[in-house]
């Protein structure tokens, strides 16, 4: 789960992570008050999305007076902003962060996550800060510098020191560099994150470290643990479809493909992709139902791949190993009389009650073809869908 940048900076000041005075705005006409409460004669116009590249789509500003203040904030709040993250739709403003102007003197970079190959968490700096972090690995691999933390000891004292002597920081900046590090660490760890971003983290003019940006991602996995962090949800950021699946438990991540799967399982999910690409076809989602699916719950699944205009086919696999095949067949059979269904349906079932699951989809007199295997189940979905992706 993504946080906004000003839900991360409250998370920051909590772990003892320095960040600007700031303060959100959410309607355009409490700007002068909001103004007054930072104090200073300049301020930073940040758009809160899910998303960077905000500055150059247009989302960050500079302003020097309370009138600008508000025009920009009125021209932010209730539109969409489109950076090369978001796609052509944009994603919607309905915050902004205005922050106190800080005088600058060098930006780094400072990143923690954790590395699935190591299963540990890793930290990387740069002394490339503000640019794409991405395009500084590719063009120079070695201005990224890393330290592995081994989780029976943590983060210690000589690994934040050595970062911050690669970094070029001295004297009193390699301690609070130090303590930087360690609360990050300290967040990663209380608060369940995969990713604790500052980019840039900027040394300012008197020598002070700054977090100008904040980044955090939250496992969705470990949500049940920390309720309040839950609540900081924007599903308004979301693509609709992957919000409302996961109201009913469903696992679901939009594709750019045309042709739709509705399987159990991921590592199923997986292979049935693969499967459809292997025959000339481009899945248009991933969606797993999980191993105990009822009914209702692929009755929604169904409707929910079909809300996608995209879609000129579908294809459901399913193992029946806890769930049960009869059930799944009632589920698309639910689905199918329920919704408009306006593409070719192909089903594969195998498993615990396949036979009469299959028995109950042949005399539906429905037109849903059945297959007896993954193979001639992806020929056939792909053949339907016309062969190609259609993105």
């Amino acid at each position: 789960m993504h946080l906004h940048e000003y839900q991360a900076k409250r998370l920051f000041a909590d772990y003892g992570l320095p960040v600007p005075a700031g303060a959100v705005l959410d309607a355009a006409e409490n700007a002068a008050a909001v103004a007054g409460s930072l104090g200073g004669e300049a301020w930073v116009v940040k758009a809160q999305v899910h998303a960077g590249g905000r500055g150059k789509g247009g989302g960050v500003r500079l302003v020097r007076d309370v009138g600008t203040l508000e025009e920009a904030a009125r021209r932010l709040l209730g539109s969409r902003l489109v950076t090369r993250q978001t796609g052509p739709d944009g994603l919607p403003v309905n915050a902004v962060l205005v922050e106190q102007t800080v005088e600058i003197a060098r930006e780094i970079y400072f990143g923690m996550l954790v590395d699935r190959a190591q299963e540990r968490i890793t930290l990387m700096v740069s002394k490339s800060g503000g640019m794409n972090i991405e395009d500084v690995a590719a063009r120079d691999p070695a201005a990224i510098i890393t330290e592995t933390v081994n989780p029976a000891v943590g983060l210690q004292g000589y690994q934040c020191r050595r970062l911050g002597f690669a970094l070029g920081l001295a004297g009193k900046q390699v301690a609070a560099f130090t303590r930087l590090l360690s609360g990050a660490y300290r967040l990663m760890l209380d608060c369940d994150a995969g990713l604790v971003e500052i980019n840039p983290l900027v040394v300012t003019g008197a020598g002070e470290l700054l977090a100008l940006d904040a980044k955090v991602d939250l496992d969705d996995n470990a949500l049940f643990r920390h309720p309040a962090l839950a609540g900081l949800r924007d599903a308004a950021q979301e693509d609709a479809r992957e919000s409302a699946a996961r109201t009913h438990g469903l696992n679901y991540i939009r594709l750019d493909g045309n042709i739709a799967c509705m399987v159990n399982g991921a590592g199923l999910a997986m292979a049935t992709m693969d499967l459809i690409k292997l025959h000339g076809g481009e899945p248009a989602n991933f969606l797993d139902v999980g191993g105990g699916a009822t009914a209702d719950r692929v009755a929604e699944a169904f409707k929910l791949i079909l809300s996608d205009p995209r879609v000129e086919a579908i294809l459901v696999n399913i193992f029946g190993g806890i769930v049960r095949c009869d059930l799944i067949a009632e589920g698309i059979l639910q689905a199918i009389g329920e919704v408009a269904v306006t593409v070719p349906v192909v089903v594969r079932l195998e498993g615990t009650n396949a036979a009469q699951g299959l028995a109950l989809i042949d005399r539906s007199g429905l037109a849903v073809q059945t297959a007896d295997n993954l193979h001639e189940a992806a020929d056939r979905v792909v053949a339907a869908a016309g062969g190609s992706s259609g993105s």
